[in-house]
């Protein structure tokens, strides 16, 4: 198993003023690089049974240095009772891109 450097921390909200200012929270302290807010439909079983609902979900770009923390500020955040909270790792990408990345979250870990 290999170690990524960069992840893709993704969360979901029903709401998108909630979504937009965890990205933009996240981001201004410095846990992720940037977020994408983009509305998705969500199909998933809860309390036995299979719902369908509009959410927001937010994707951010960090450094796995901080997946901990990011991880926790999400939670700390967050009204459901579960919160979608999953990190993907970043296996490629450009050179300049995740230099960028890695320089926008400096100084966090």
């Amino acid at each position: 198993m290999t170690h990524a450097e960069f992840l893709v921390v993704t969360t979901t909200y029903d709401d998108e003023q909630q979504a937009r200012a965890l990205a933009e929270a996240a981001v201004g302290e410095r846990l992720a690089a940037c977020a994408q807010v983009h509305p998705v439909s969500s199909v998933y079983r809860w309390e036995g049974e299979v719902r369908s609902d509009a959410e927001w979900r937010v994707d951010l770009k960090t450094r796995a240095a901080l997946a901990e923390r990011l991880v926790a500020f999400i939670g700390e955040r967050h009204g459901y009772d579960l919160p979608e909270i999953v990190a993907v790792p970043v296996v490629t990408g450009s050179a300049a891109y995740l230099e960028w990345l890695r320089a926008e979250t400096s100084g966090r870990a």
